[in-house]
């Protein structure tokens, strides 16, 4: 099959995430059609996640292709970008401070952000509760999309934003995320102003990191009087049950953590164990590295779905990116098979190069040593 014309083309984004939404947003400013199938029934189906800061050489300039880059700084947090380095008693020992005016990394809610993403997309583009089985048809199109609930639908190009465990990396690549040994424990606190003020008072305004080379803690203002606190350890992925717990055992898993922690001072361990409901278990795991294929002209990946690395500040960034320069090279190309090829060409290259400065990067998160938090990934 000739490949065909993107703007005569019917193209499928799998995943609703803020990349493959910015993708959607941006092909559609330009004039081409798309469909975005996203497996949660419903954009309020359940917690995004929390915080993150979108940086100005690579998510800000996505939403400025996107032509949402003013609305994004109207919800912007500009003082999130405060970071503290502390010890494991809670004295800083280091104090980062935005200029006036700065704006080069502010955070801001990934709920925000996903319905600022959603909210400047034409009414039905996104086609919720649309879970992707498998991906049929010959290899240079028409390719055939079966979903779970048995209803099926027909691309020119499938684009992968389905994230860490995605189900368009099959049609490209056998390659499965890896286990990098640490795992992240993450508990939540609101109304912390007038519920958790010590809390508050430690993380300030923006972030705060602490570690003694074998466990750390990393705090993270989000909007809405919340704040999110990491546990970081070296643990088996399965370490909830081999502790004989469950992983709505909050006072089993809170007793094992006072435990780890006994060392820590009082006031530090409050960030794991004054949380308000239960922990969320989050292991850590990355592609291999280099994580690359062969091209397809009917199939690509973006995001996390290409390179899925440590949880280092670059994911959302380096996803929007992928997904301005797709959809723009889908713009500008003759063909959907050019296209991909000149995106990937570049996307493969940047990816590999950042994959490899982070491999191993989880393990950074615990070393007492001051990070460098001016080098930029």
């Amino acid at each position: 099959m000739h490949s065909p014309e993107p703007a005569r083309a019917r193209i499928s984004v799998i995943g609703a995430g803020p990349g493959g939404l910015t993708c959607a947003r941006i092909l559609q400013r330009h004039g081409l059609a798309v469909t975005v199938h996203e497996r949660d029934p419903g954009p309020d189906a359940r917690d995004q996640g929390g915080t993150l800061d979108l940086h100005a050489d690579n998510g800000q300039l996505a939403l400025r292709e996107a032509g949402l880059l003013d609305e994004f700084f109207a919800l912007a947090r500009p003082e999130g970008q405060e970071m503290r380095q502390l010890d494991p008693t809670g004295k800083i020992m280091f104090h980062k401070v935005p200029e006036a005016g700065e704006l080069f990394k502010p955070e801001i809610d990934r709920g925000r952000l996903r319905n600022l993403l959603l909210g400047s997309l034409r009414p039905g583009t996104v086609q919720w509760g649309s879970a992707l089985d498998t991906i049929g048809g010959p290899a240079d199109g028409p390719r055939q999309l079966r979903f779970t609930d048995g209803t099926t639908a027909e691309a020119d190009l499938v684009i992968g934003a389905d994230g860490a465990s995605s189900r368009v990396r099959r049609a490209v690549s056998p390659a499965v995320p890896e286990y990098t040994g640490v795992s992240f424990l993450e508990a939540w606190f609101s109304d912390v102003e007038n519920r958790h003020p010590e809390i508050a008072e430690l993380v300030g305004p923006g972030s705060a990191a602490a570690a003694d080379g074998d466990r750390g803690l990393f705090a993270q203002r989000n909007g809405g009087d919340h704040i999110r606190v990491y546990a970081i350890r070296r643990a088996p992925v399965d370490w909830i049950s081999a502790n004989s717990l469950a992983a709505d055992d909050t006072d089993g898993i809170r007793a094992l953590l006072l435990d780890e922690y006994a060392h820590w001072s009082p006031r530090m361990r409050r960030m794991i164990t004054e949380n308000d409901g239960r922990y969320v278990d989050r292991p850590i795991f990355a592609l291999p590295v280099p994580h690359t294929w062969e091209p397809h002209p009917t199939v690509t990946l973006l995001g996390d779905a290409a390179h899925l690395m440590p949880p280092l500040g670059v994911g959302v960034n380096l996803a929007m990116l992928d997904a301005a320069e797709l959809a723009l090279a889908l713009v500008r190309a003759s063909t959907v098979d050019d296209a991909v090829r000149t995106y990937e060409k570049t996307m493969l290259a940047r990816s590999t190069e950042t994959a490899r400065a982070l491999e191993g990067g989880a393990e950074h998160l615990l070393s007492a040593d001051l990070p460098d938090f001016d080098a930029q990934p």
